[in-house]
């Protein structure tokens, strides 16, 4: 039996619906108020096989309920986090996201189980503000350019490191943004959301991005492995936002950004986001954290993944236009 944690987000869905077309036994573990549009949107194609996923009620930093969803487990993925920009957010943040990953590599080493995935993120590598090429050997700096975001990640990754050298079988998977069929209106698929809304400013960023369903399958290829106690960056393509936002406008038929925000713009809106949001109550577009991701340039070596399981990525342009395809099907903006 398989559980995964976090499998109704954009990751846990597509996970559940390729283990379950491989033929494993799936528990999947969501909490009480998350909704199933993600995981009915991929199981669409076969219906059928939704009924042999097994849903349990919990939380990760409920470790009584944790506890309950281990039961008859022997393999963990454990995509649930939490993801926010929000100052007033962070706490609930590192709670689940360091607290919560502590309670699953606690339960997995008191239960034995065989091996433990776990989802980490690209940003637990650190940026040090510096345009470097970064690999799964970068060490962790403390800078400004790390959100909060990333510093709970860095920390769940920390735990799980704890529970390898505690005797934990365990890989850990960074991956960049994660491109897909998601949520419009929560997770990164909000990107494409964002761009139908109208988005006139660009800025000379870049990043690493990755296609949902390369996530999945090497996640199911390294468990399914010998390989233990590594971690790997999950990256197809490094791009610049402009390039990512443009293909996305192209692809759904609105117009591309055409003005640039430089450090005064940006320091700007993120102000006046932040003044918005405290008139008002409604999340800011843009925090002083996305602004500075925004402008960064953070490049990222997939070369590791690639020659150990001679994996071959999806393009990002293709990962692009079949999510604007399903973007403009669902028609939620």
């Amino acid at each position: 039996m398989i559980l995964v944690t976090g499998a109704t987000g954009m990751l846990g869905s597509r996970l559940i619906y390729d283990l379950v077309l491989k033929g494993y036994k799936v528990r999947a573990m969501r909490r009480t108020d998350s909704q199933l549009n993600r995981v009915n949107r991929y199981f669409s194609a076969h219906p059928e096989l939704f009924n042999s996923v097994e849903w349990v009620n919990g939380d990760i930093t409920d470790i009584f309920s944790l506890e309950d969803a281990l039961a008859g487990v022997d393999t963990v993925y454990h995509c649930a986090a939490r993801v926010s920009f929000l100052p007033s957010e962070n706490a609930s943040m590192q709670l689940s996201n360091i607290n919560g990953t502590a309670n699953v590599v606690n339960l997995c080493l008191e239960k034995g189980i065989r091996k433990l995935c776990y989802v980490s993120s690209i940003a637990a590598l650190g940026r040090s503000g510096l345009a470097n090429m970064i690999n799964e050997d970068s060490a962790w700096k403390t800078s400004k350019y790390n959100s909060a975001y990333a510093i709970s990640k860095y920390g769940g990754e920390r735990e799980v490191w704890r529970g390898i050298a505690e005797g934990l079988d365990a890989v850990i998977v960074n991956p960049g943004v994660i491109i897909g069929a998601g949520d419009w209106k929560t997770d990164s698929s909000m990107l494409f959301r964002q761009v139908k809304k109208g988005l006139m400013f660009y800025t000379h960023g870049e990043n690493g991005f990755v296609d949902v369903r390369d996530v999945s399958r090497i996640m199911i290829q390294l468990t399914e492995s010998d390989i233990v106690n590594e971690r790997f960056i999950l990256v197809s393509e490094n791009k610049t936002f402009r390039g990512v936002f443009d293909r996305i406008a192209d692809r759904i038929g609105v117009r591309r950004a055409s003005i640039y925000a430089g450090p005064l713009i940006t320091s700007l809106a993120w102000r006046f986001e932040y003044l918005k949001y405290k008139l008002t109550g409604s999340k800011p577009v843009i925090t002083r954290e996305t602004a500075r991701s925004a402008r960064g340039k953070n490049t990222y070596d997939n070369s590791k993944i690639k020659k150990l399981l001679g994996v071959e990525f999806i393009d990002i342009n293709t990962s692009i236009d079949d999510a604007s395809a399903e973007f403009l099907k669902n028609q939620i903006y």
